[in-house]
Formats: structure tokens, sequence, C-alpha cells
């Protein structure tokens, strides 16, 4: 079962509480996947300083690689870019829904009756559990779980705050139904997109991610911990 990039955290916070922190984004290196046709991440020693020490390193990436999050703007004409989405939609309580054991065959969809079997509520922050994450994230696989058409109407319809999955595309692979985009976007509900949920267990978290401060960009890579209750 593929881990975590950084191992869990246990830290005493300021109630003197230990809390355990899990890293959920994908680590970015010359070997990170990427979606077809999308910008590969690459890096490179820029200026090597040995009289000082130290080096300067150069990245070229793309907007949506490894864990990332796509504003309104990457699908709506004239909709909200990152910078305008409020940092308070990505901090708060979420709800980890794994449908790892739900789906049989890696390829198949996140439906809306699997969803409606978890009672979702209005507003909640939902990340999507399944198959993606047990067979990690060494490479990008075509046959990756997505969110169907109906289903994202259904969240969009309960007006959920975020959507979150762990596949690098919330949609089919080549697949003509742009709904799991379009539906949720066309809300203002942002959707995170290349999640590691290997070592979660399906409950209640408390969610941090939070995206580049990108200006004018339709969606930007992101660090998503999970905060165990």
């Amino acid at each position: 079962m593929a881990k975590s990039a950084v191992s869990n955290l246990s830290e005493r916070n300021s109630w003197g509480r230990y809390m355990k922190i899990i890293d959920i984004s994908l680590p970015l290196n010359n070997n990170t996947p990427i979606y077809p046709e999308n910008v590969p991440f690459t890096v490179s020693i820029h200026r090597a300083m040995p009289e000082y020490a130290t080096q300067l390193s150069s990245i070229t990436f793309g907007s949506h690689t490894g864990t990332h999050i796509d504003a309104p703007g990457h699908a709506i004409e004239g909709a909200f870019m990152i910078d305008k989405i409020p940092l308070q939609n990505f901090i708060g309580s979420c709800r980890v829904l794994d449908f790892s054991d739900s789906l049989k065959y890696l390829g198949e969809a996140v439906t809306e009756p699997l969803l409606k079997n978890k009672n979702i509520k209005r507003g909640e922050r939902i990340l999507l559990k399944t198959r993606n994450s047990l067979r990690g994230f060494k490479e990008f696989y075509d046959d990756y779980v997505y969110l169907d058409g109906d289903a994202a109407d259904y969240l969009a319809n309960l007006a959920v705050t975020l959507v979150g999955i762990d596949a690098l595309s919330i949609k089919k692979r080549r697949g003509s139904d742009h709904r799991p985009h379009v539906s949720l976007l066309a809300k203002n509900i942002p959707i995170i997109e290349g999640l590691n949920l290997a070592s979660v267990s399906e409950g209640e978290y408390e969610l941090i991610v939070l995206p580049l401060n990108l200006t004018g960009m339709e969606g930007a890579p992101a660090r998503a911990v999970l905060i165990e209750k």
C-alpha cells in the first residue's frame, strides 16, 4: 500500500494536546506523474555557488501539477480565478469518504447512489478515497477511478464547500461528460485533485489545503494536510 510522502507527525498544539498531522500531498520532483499533455515538472540547478555553500534551483511546472486546486475559471468563462476564492473554504472540518472497497475495479466511477449512502450534509468539505490511493502514484494510469456526472450534480446541488479526489482529474479520462468539472465549478465549489489518501481512514478531520498565491490563474498546486480530530 502506498504511503504519504511525509511521515505522519504528532505535534503538541497550544492547548497541550497532541494532534496527528497527515500529509496527503503528492511529492514534487522530476518523477512526479502528470496528466497527459500537461506541463512536466522539472527541476535543474540554475546557479551553483560553492564558494557560498549554496545553490539556486530552477523549477518548471504547470498550474495543475501534483496535488492542486481547480478554480471555477478552469471550466467556466469569466468565473473566479484561484486568488479570488476565500481561504476559509480551504481550512476547516472535512469528511473523507472511503470507496476503495465499494468499487470492485479500477476504471469505475464514484456514483450518486454511493454518495447518497454517506448522508452528506450541505456545506461539507468532501474528500473521495478510492482504489487510486491504494495503487499509488508512481505513474499515471488511464483507468483511474473518477466522479461521474450525476454524482457531481448531486454534490453541486448539496452546495458542498469543496470536493477532493485521489486522481489527477475528477472526470473520466477522455470522457465526454464534463459535469464533474462544470457542475461543481459553476457553483463556485473548488476541486482538489491529486490527493494521496492511502494512509487515511474514513471519517472526520480538519483540512488545511492552501493553493499557491498565483494571481489570475485557473488553478494552482497546493500542500494539503489532514489533522485528526
